[in-house]
This record gives C-alpha cells, structure tokens and sequence, in this order.
C-alpha cells in the first residue's frame, strides 16, 4: 500500500497484516513516519478488519501488595530503591480481593487484574495467589495476574487455577532498557513470557512511552511483541505518569500525536491483538483518547486508581463513552 498516496479519489487496496515474522524496524519505521492521516486510515481499516471499531474491552486493576519492591525501575512508585513517599504493605487478604471483585464485575468490568509489588512471587505466596484466581473465575471474569517474573513451574500453577492472562511489560526498547532498569535485564522479561506462553496462559505485554526514549525506541519495543512467536493477545501502551522521588520524575511528555502514532503502530503490527490505552489517561483530553481508539485502541482500565496513580472514573469514562457512540465489550467477544 501506497502510504504516501496523495491522490483522494484513488482507491486503496485492503490491508493486509503480514506474518508475525515478517517486522523489520525499517518496514516498521516506514509506517510509524507516515503521513498521520494516512497513518490511521490504515489503522482504522486493520481496526474494522478484526474488532467491531465501536467496543471497547473493559478491565479492573487492583494492587493486591503495594511498595517495597526489589527492582530499581525507573519510572515506579513501588520500587524500594525511590524515596516516593509509598508504603509497602503486605499480601492482600483473598476474601477482600473477592469483594473488589465483585464490585467491578457489578460495575461492567469483564476483566479481573492483580498486580503485586514483587520481583518474583515466593514459593509461599503462591496458595493465596492460586485462591485469588480461583475466586476471582467463579465470578465469572476473565482473571489477569502481574506478579514479576515466573519460572515455567509458577506460570503452570496459575494455568491449573484457571488464570487467563498474565500481564510482563518489556517497557521499552532493548536498547533503551538498561537506561531504565538494571535488576533484571531485557532477556529475563522474554523469559518469563515464554514460561507464560508454554504454560498455556495468554500474554498480556506491552510498554511505556515518554520515559525520555528515542521514537525508533518505540517502533523497536513493537518490533520485539510484534516478532514474538505469537502476538500477545492484550498490549498495554502506558503514557509515562511522572512520580515525585522516582529518577523519571522530569521526564519530557510525549507529544499527543506522537503517542496516538504508536497505538496506530500497534494496531497494524498486532491487528488481532487489544491494544490497551492503559496508564497516563488522566492527562489525556477527550479528543486525544478519541483519535486513540480511532487509531485502534479498544481496551482501557476502568476505575479511580490503576495501582497506585491516578485513572478517569467510571462517571467520566462512561459520558466519553456516550459522546463518541462506544460501549463496553461483551464478555463472549474477548
């Protein structure tokens, strides 16, 4: 296809998303540089291909053990190594998680996830993990855990307990990386989505935008999810909340139509994928979270809080809902 086309009349042949294999970071970059209206006409046509392009996937996050955390990430409140101001707290306890639970699902969300503030779960967290996705199942949702890392033994336990996914970001480029992390490397992520991945379990991977990254770092974070034996089936694109105490806390914000050029991305590499327009909507206007989904987003979370910063309420996400002809997912449709 002709990205560059510049005739209106011309008729534009129907877009293909190629093989899994096939991403390179120039064909990548080609696309990413593209004129923007061009850029979403292609996106919005792979969108349509694949989803109905006026649904959006609901999901819940909840922190169920705050702080403390080992890794020196540099953009999370979480991390030990950050004078943030966060305390650590211990493992939620089951029954409070299943209440939480239950109030999302009443509320419309269709999707159930928990995140703790650990490197790894111990080998004595994993009954009360394995429990909360046990209860969390019964209520008829999907279940998503974001735990750290896991070996193929934990990744398995948490299939048998019925998880559907289990959410492990690469955050950025493999370049870029060690200039926000240096606990675990690059390798160790691709790891642990490949003990995910063999456990049966579906990847829930994505990344983090307007850390102070190069564009071509954001094309390369796509080529990596878009090469991976298969695509992961849900893509969080986080826009950087920048956190007093953390080493990103000055952090240059992405430019708006630079962030909708990368969910664009995602959409055309990963056409069956949901793209998650995930953390930093609270900055976000109204008209750049619509060009977002028009770009192909059709997933966000729903609630006051995504861990521990701030998220557009239901009140407020539902009356942009209502402006722009979207509703929430059905469950059967996922």
């Amino acid at each position: 296809m002709d990205m560059h086309a510049t005739n209106p009349t011309k008729t534009m042949p129907q877009a293909q998303a190629p093989d899994a294999t096939t991403w390179t970071l120039e064909k990548a970059r080609a696309l990413h540089d593209a004129p923007f209206n061009n850029l979403l006409f292609l996106a919005q046509t792979v969108h349509r291909q694949n989803f109905d392009p006026n649904k959006v996937q609901l999901s819940r996050l909840l922190s169920i053990k705050t702080g403390g955390c080992p890794e020196d990430c540099g953009y999370c409140s979480q991390s030990a190594h950050h004078e943030s101001g966060l305390k650590a707290s211990k493992l939620m306890e089951g029954r409070r998680v299943i209440a939480e639970a239950t109030k999302a699902r009443d509320a419309g969300a269709t999707r159930y996830c928990m995140g703790a503030a650990w490197r790894n779960p111990k080998a004595r967290d994993m009954d009360a993990v394995v429990a909360m996705v046990e209860g969390v199942k019964a209520l008829g949702m999907q279940t998503c855990m974001t735990l750290g890392m896991l070996d193929l033994d934990q990744a398995q336990q948490l299939k048998m307990a019925g998880l559907d996914y289990y959410n492990h970001n690469i955050d950025t480029s493999e370049r870029y990386y060690n200039e926000v992390i240096s606990t675990r490397t690059f390798a160790d992520r691709l790891d642990t989505l490949a003990n995910v991945r063999d456990s049966g379990i579906k990847v829930c991977c994505g990344g983090i935008v307007g850390m102070g990254e190069e564009p071509m770092d954001r094309v390369d974070m796509l080529v990596t999810l878009a090469n991976l034996p298969e695509h992961p089936e849900s893509v969080p694109i986080n826009m950087l909340i920048p956190i007093a105490g953390t080493p990103l806390a000055d952090a240059r914000p992405i430019e708006p139509i630079e962030f909708v050029r990368v969910i664009a991305l995602a959409r055309i590499m990963m056409p069956k994928s949901h793209v998650r327009l995930s953390a930093g909507r609270t900055a976000m206007t109204d008209e750049m979270q619509a060009l977002c989904f028009f770009a192909g987003a059709n997933s966000i979370f729903v609630g006051d809080t995504l861990l521990t910063a701030d998220n557009p309420g239901e009140d407020k996400d539902s009356l942009l809902f209502r402006r722009l002809g979207i509703e929430p997912m059905d469950l059967e449709t996922q």
